[in-house]
C-alpha cells in the first residue's frame, strides 16, 4: 500500500490565503483603487460569458489531442474519459504545489487503473502531450517578441525575462530528451530513485519487486517513444488540435480585454501572446512553483510592461477575470468532477 499526501483543507487554504494577500499587497501600493473599480463596473458580461465558452473548448482540444496520442499507441480511451481526467488533473495542479507534473502523475494513474500494463505507454502519451504545447508555446514566445520589437521598444526587463524563460525551457527540454532517447540514463535515475526509497522506508520496500515493476514500465515507455518516433504522420491532429487549443486560451484572454474595452487601446496582440506564452512556458516548467498570488503579479506586470503604464488599473482588472476563469472556474470544476466520479484516491490515505 502506498500512502498518499491527502488534500486537506488545512494545508491547502493557508497557501491560497497568503497568494491572495500578497496580490492584495501588490494592487494597495501600485494600482489606483477607485480606477480599479471604475474599470470593473464597466465590463461586459456577455465577452465573460463567451470566454467561459471558449474555456470548456480549449479544454475539449487539450483532451483531444491526448486520445490521439493515445490511439496512436494503440491505448484506447475514449474522449469522455480524457477530458474528464484532464480537468480532474487541472484541479490536482491547482491544489498540489508540484504544479502541473501532479497532473500528469495523475493522469497516468488514473488512466492506468483502466488500463492494466499499459502505464508506460501513457505515461509517453503524457510527455509527448506536455512537449507539444511547450514547444507550441515557447515559438508562438519566440515569434511575438520579434513581432513586438519590429514595431515597439520592449523593456529591457521584458527581454531578460523572455531570455531567461526561454533558457530554463531548454535546459528542461533538453534534459526531457536526453533520457527519453537513452535508456541507460533514466534506468540508473530509476534505481537510484529505487534505492532512496527502499531506505527511506526502512525495508518495508523490496528493493527487487520495486525494480521490476519499475523496469516493465520503463519498457513500455520506451516502446511508446519508439513508435512515436518511427510514425511522425502521426502527429498532424495532434501538433494541428495542439495549436487550436493554445490560439483557444489567447483567445479567453483577448475576451477578457475586449470585455473591458476596445482591445487595441490597452495592449496589442502580439503582446497578449507574449504574456500567455510566457506564463504557460512557467507553469509547464516542474520545478517553478506559483499558482495563486505570484501568477497574479506575473500576469499583471508583464501587461503593464508591454503596455500602457498608466492603464495598471485596466491590466489589474483584466488579471483578475482571467484568473477567475482560468484557475477558479478550473478549480470549481474540477472539483465537481471528482465528486461525480468518485475518485477517491484523492482524498483517502491509501492506494492499493
Amino acid at each position: 500500500m502506498i500512502e498518499k499526501k491527502q488534500l486537506r483543507l488545512k494545508s491547502i487554504v493557508p497557501i491560497f490565503a497568503a497568494g491572495i494577500f500578497v496580490f492584495l499587497l501588490y494592487i494597495y501600493f501600485l494600482v489606483p483603487f477607485n480606477d480599479l473599480v471604475q474599470t470593473f463596473q464597466q465590463v461586459n458580461p456577455f465577452y465573460l460569458f463567451l470566454a467561459l465558452a471558449v474555456l470548456f473548448l480549449a479544454h475539449g482540444f487539450y483532451a483531444f489531442t491526448w486520445q490521439k496520442l493515445l490511439e496512436m499507441l494503440s491505448v484506447k480511451a475514449s474522449f469522455l474519459k480524457a477530458f474528464l481526467f484532464t480537468w480532474v488533473a487541472n484541479f490536482v495542479d491547482i491544489l498540489v504545489p508540484a504544479e502541473s507534473v501532479s497532473g500528469d502523475f495523475l493522469r497516468i494513474y488514473l488512466l492506468s487503473k483502466e488500463k492494466s500494463g499499459d502505464a508506460g505507454k501513457i505515461a509517453a502519451s503524457v510527455l509527448c502531450h506536455r512537449l507539444l504545447v511547450t514547444i507550441i508555446s515557447v515559438l508562438g514566445l519566440l515569434i511575438s517578441t520579434m513581432y513586438f520589437m519590429l514595431y515597439n521598444n520592449p523593456p529591457t526587463l521584458v527581454l531578460q525575462i523572455v531570455v531567461a524563460i526561454a533558457a530554463l525551457n531548454a535546459v528542461v527540454f533538453g534534459l526531457v530528451i536526453y533520457i527519453s532517447i537513452k535508456k541507460e540514463a533514466a534506468e540508473k535515475m530509476v534505481n537510484w530513485t529505487i534505492k532512496a526509497l527502499v531506505h527511506i522506508t526502512r525495508g518495508r520496500w523490496k528493493f527487487e519487486h520495486l525494480k521490476e515493476s519499475a523496469t516493465k514500465t520503463m519498457n513500455k515507455f520506451y516502446e511508446g517513444i519508439t513508435v512515436f518516433r518511427q510514425n511522425l504522420k502521426g502527429f498532424v491532429v495532434p501538433v494541428f488540435s495542439s495549436i487550436i487549443a493554445v490560439a483557444l486560451d489567447i483567445l479567453i484572454m483577448a475576451l477578457v480585454f475586449l470585455s473591458i474595452g476596445p482591445m487595441e487601446a490597452t495592449i496589442s496582440l502580439s503582446a497578449l501572446i507574449i504574456v500567455y506564452s510566457s506564463s504557460a512556458i512557467v507553469h509547464y516548467i516542474p520545478i517553478v512553483s506559483g499558482e495563486l498570488g505570484t501568477m497574479e503579479i506575473f500576469l499583471t506586470t508583464m501587461f503593464t510592461l508591454l503596455g500602457n503604464q498608466q492603464a495598471i488599473a485596466i491590466y489589474t482588472a483584466a488579471t483578475v477575470l482571467i484568473r477567475t476563469l482560468t484557475l477558479w472556474v478550473r478549480l470549481f470544476v474540477g472539483g465537481i468532477i471528482v465528486q461525480i466520479m468518485g475518485i477517491k484516491s484523492l482524498t483517502t490515505k491509501t492506494i492499493p
